[in-house]
């Protein structure tokens, strides 16, 4: 799709699509986040203690997935603890499951293009 051509998709959509992306653009993020996932909720703190990264880093790393809706926090007492929301995941899932669609049926074309070439 040219930069001119946009989808019907309302912008709002395909920035949350964007930021989920972003967020997962990160290689120390994607490993927060399966932290999270795997262990969660869970504190910056207790994150920080699995990783090669300082307790900072964490935390600003949670709070882009935080701000990309992966996940979400809740204060208990001093601590704040933070767990993930998978479905959260659902906008980008359907973006790929579209690309892949319309990238099959472009190739499924170019495909019978060539086999009618070769008759």
């Amino acid at each position: 799709m040219s930069p001119t051509s946009r989808s019907s998709t309302p912008a709002r959509a395909d920035d949350h699509v964007d930021a989920l992306f972003a967020a997962l653009a990160d290689g120390t993020r994607r490993t927060v986040l399966r932290t999270v996932v795997d262990e969660g909720p869970i504190t910056a703190t207790e994150v920080a203690a699995t990783l090669p990264v300082s307790r900072q880093a964490v935390a600003k790393h949670l709070q882009i997935l935080g701000e990309a809706g992966l996940v979400q926090s809740h204060r208990a007492g001093r601590e704040t603890r933070f767990e993930a929301r998978p479905s959260s995941l659902q906008p980008a899932s359907a973006w790929i499951e579209a690309t892949d669609a319309a990238w099959s049926r472009r190739l499924g074309d170019l495909k019978r293009q060539a086999e009618q070439r070769r008759r």
